[in-house]
């Protein structure tokens, strides 16, 4: 062998060399490209014809690396018993690249007479750096599924054979009958205090009788001496629980010995209704009506126990 033979076999050898030293040194990127890779899946049993199966990619990648969507699954069927409902991607930053989350949601339409293996398909996600490629593997996922009914279907003497529905679940009513009790706790509060009110408890004051007198008293006009007379007379009926007559003051003032203060002014207003509905009395005056309003106001301040 001569020189120019040994001087291209040199040649030759050290080209190899170098186009391997090229090799690695951009092989080397790229396997480092995709820097964490799981595979996040549900229990592989225990499903049923018409459930969903959920299933997270996640994929850390260096900065400049772009995933191609193109490259996921679409929505859709797969196959005669496999559908993909939805696909979700998202990504965000993290320290040094970026990281890929891809959201799948399959639902299976699978009816097996018996237990049966089944597989979701695998598939490649790809990126691209710059003009290049890289795939990322996604693994077949194998599962179980059921059957929903029976191999063969039982009969009963009568040649029938129906299992019975169960019972449903009773809901709650004890938050309901706390508060049924809670309003009629209040309604019955209600009453006895408007009861109270009106002075229809026995053995208890009557403490709005005037005070609703006095009220009708000042909406009525000066010379409406007849509706005056009338309101106070029903407002003493009422706390004595019977017609009140003049010659039943007395034992009037033993059961309300608090109005025998008042004797006077009973008196003259007995005198005034006396003369009014039964003398004919036509004179009526300011002052009058005016009598009629201090007695009944004087009447209130007793009611209240202000006198």
């Amino acid at each position: 062998m001569n020189n120019d033979e040994c001087s291209a076999w040199e040649c030759i050898l050290r080209l190899t060399l170098l186009l391997g030293v090229l090799i690695s040194g951009c092989s080397g990127p790229l396997q480092q490209s995709v820097s964490r890779f799981e595979f996040l899946t549900p229990k592989p049993f225990g499903y049923v014809i018409g459930d969903e199966i959920a299933h997270r990619i996640v994929i850390d990648t260096r900065a400049g690396v772009e995933l191609n969507n193109n490259t996921l699954p679409k929505p859709g069927e797969l196959n005669r018993w496999l559908t993909v409902n939805r696909v979700e991607h998202a990504q965000s930053k993290t320290g040094q690249g970026m990281r890929h989350i891809i959201d799948i949601r399959y639902q299976v339409f699978y009816a097996p007479l018996e237990v049966k293996m089944l597989t979701i398909p695998g598939f490649s996600v790809q990126f691209k750096q710059g003009a290049q490629t890289i795939e990322q593997a996604v693994p077949d996922w194998h599962f179980t599924i059921s059957p929903l009914r029976e191999l063969a279907v039982r009969k009963d003497d009568g040649g029938e054979y129906m299992r019975p529905d169960a019972p449903p679940s009773r809901l709650s009513n004890r938050e309901a009958k706390w508060r049924l009790f809670a309003s009629l706790f209040v309604v019955a509060l209600s009453v006895l205090y408007l009861t109270y009110l009106y002075g229809y408890l026995p053995g208890l004051p009557r403490r709005g009788i005037f005070k609703r007198a006095q009220r009708q008293l000042a909406r009525l006009p000066e010379r409406d001496l007849a509706t005056a007379l009338s309101v106070v007379h029903h407002a003493l009926n009422t706390l004595n629980r019977k017609p009140l007559f003049q010659h039943k003051l007395n034992e009037f003032y033993r059961n309300q010995p608090d109005y025998r203060q008042l004797a006077g002014e009973l008196n003259d207003f007995f005198d005034l209704s006396n003369r009014f509905f039964f003398a004919d009395y036509g004179d009526i005056g300011r002052d009058d009506f005016g009598k009629i309003e201090r007695l009944c106001r004087s009447c209130r301040e007793v009611e209240r126990g202000g006198r």
